[in-house]
């Protein structure tokens, strides 16, 4: 059973770094592909970034890449968002959520069938 909790959300000033944490509590992320997804104030939930199952692929979302990375670590259970340069426009609760589908479109919300509560990420000018 999967059950995701995200930490490492909290106020930082702009250009500064954040390494945002998910854990699947419920075991390991083995045969899973891993999405981060955002949600700003009044603003859809938006495609940040993933990383495939198989061959550990990472996907960004637009103008993204280059600031944020993802990563995983099996052996712990946990799949990590490492976000550099941090602008005001980066404040949004911060999602990961998990795929079975050994080719999802990764930034489709739809293509994930279990979600974590989220983690606010507020960065100031």
């Amino acid at each position: 059973q999967v059950q995701l909790v995200e930490s490492g959300g909290r106020l930082v000033q702009a250009g500064g770094s954040l390494r945002l944490s998910c854990v699947n509590s419920g075991g390991t992320f083995s045969g899973y592909s891993v999405g981060w997804f955002r949600q700003a104030p009044g603003k859809e939930r938006e495609f940040v970034a993933a990383i495939s199952w198989v061959g550990g692929k990472s996907y960004y979302g637009d103008s993204l890449k280059g600031r944020f990375a993802v990563s995983r670590d099996n052996a712990e259970s946990t799949v990590y968002l490492q976000m550099d340069l941090l602008k005001p426009d980066d404040t949004a609760v911060y999602y990961c959520a998990t795929s079975l589908k050994r080719n999802p479109l990764y930034a489709r919300a739809y293509e994930y069938d279990r979600w974590g509560q989220g983690t606010l990420v507020t960065v100031s000018s």
